[in-house]
């Protein structure tokens, strides 16, 4: 390769890490992601985010970005200085990142053309770091501010997809006021909703992923601690009743014409654990079927409702859409993901290879479509 053709190569810079619960999801995103890139095609700088919100600049070693002894990695343990912090000027005009170090001169890093965010959860997911790449002018991987917040804010996607004829199942929302003011009459809105959906119930973080917070509750004695423990996430928590029926995804990507649907995939029953919590995820691997044995017309229904819940949430670039196929045969969207995990055994990229597009032609297909995407209103 020619030193020109080199010199145009786009500079992607891989934001990971971040100040929520899935921080160490982030990272082993980021792995997954350092690794399937093309380096022949990209330049790339890896941008971790501590959980503390410094930015850092870290080492380009996805092999430190693994779970190893069931230990999840961090951007602390990769960081290359425990002061060091980069910066990303609000300026559209300038795309130069300067990393600085106390009692050293600033140092240019070179600019960036597209930022691919693989943050997950809030300050990183939910729009707010969409927000400042909007403000700096700088393209980025994935759906814009306002269908990033939709998209983490369980409570007000299930309205969107309520009002676009989207079908959900029965919840209810105990908002941080209601809580803090009156937990007793909070408390008895839960237990009313039990008595008209049944136990058991799953209480859960309004804005948060990856399985974080949520409790399955089977009776009145554990709501006070599965409250608890869903507000240590987030101080507004969503009650769900259960849905018997089958867990089902589906991946939805941008391309030239428009959003497709991918084959969709099945989460069997896990039998070591309760539900599809974050350690049968990420720790235990529980192996999701792909693609799932559905008839042609379930196929192509939720196919259907997954481009139809992306499209309804405005949203931009992918998509992993989860649902569930009842007994009585219909399906329910459970929730949308705007940033899907990319790790070795995430659904999103398994779905999007049985469906002919391999990881690293999605991760291609993902920055290209960014680089050609304007920031501002579209």
């Amino acid at each position: 390769m020619s030193s020109e053709t080199s010199h145009h190569k786009p500079r992607v810079a891989v934001v990971f890490g971040g100040r929520s619960s899935e921080h160490a999801i982030s990272v082993l995103t980021a792995g997954a992601v350092l690794r399937a890139i093309d380096r022949e095609k990209y330049d790339v700088l890896p941008i971790g985010i501590t959980t503390d919100g410094r930015w850092a600049l870290t080492a380009d070693d996805p092999e430190r970005m693994a779970i190893a002894d069931r230990q999840l990695p961090t951007v602390a343990a990769l960081a290359e200085s425990t002061e060091g912090a980069v910066v990303l000027p609000v300026d559209p005009t300038n795309r130069e990142v300067v990393y600085s170090e106390p009692g050293s001169v600033p140092k240019a890093l070179g600019e960036v053309d597209v930022v691919f965010p693989v943050l997950h959860g809030p300050y990183g997911e939910d729009g707010t770091l969409q927000g400042l790449l909007e403000l700096s002018g700088v393209p980025y991987v994935g759906s814009g501010v306002l269908a990033s917040a939709v998209g983490q804010d369980k409570d007000y996607m299930k309205r969107v997809f309520t009002s676009f004829g989207l079908p959900v199942g029965p919840y209810e929302v105990i908002r941080p006021r209601e809580w803090e003011t009156d937990p007793v009459a909070a408390r008895r809105k839960i237990v009313d909703f039990a008595a008209e959906h049944g136990w058991p119930l799953f209480v859960k973080p309004a804005r948060a992923g990856s399985s974080m917070g949520i409790t399955k509750v089977n009776d009145l004695g554990g709501l006070d601690e599965a409250i608890e423990e869903a507000r240590r996430h987030d101080p507004k928590i969503l009650v769900e009743s259960l849905l018997r029926g089958r867990e089902i995804e589906c991946g939805v990507l941008e391309f030239e014409d428009g959003p497709r649907a991918s084959v969709p995939a099945e989460i069997p029953p896990v039998t070591a654990h309760d539900f599809y919590d974050f350690e049968a995820k990420y720790i235990d691997s529980a192996a999701g079927i792909v693609p799932a044995p559905l008839t042609a017309e379930q196929t192509a229904k939720v196919q259907e409702l997954a481009v139809a819940a992306f499209d309804a949430a405005s949203c931009e670039g992918l998509v992993r859409a989860d649902f569930f196929l009842q007994d009585n045969g219909e399906f329910v969207i459970n929730e949308i993901n705007t940033l899907p995990g990319f790790t070795p055994i995430s659904m999103y990229p398994r779905m999007w290879q049985e469906s002919g597009v391999s990881y690293p032609e999605l991760i291609d297909r993902l920055l290209q479509a960014a680089l050609h995407r304007s920031t501002g209103l579209r």
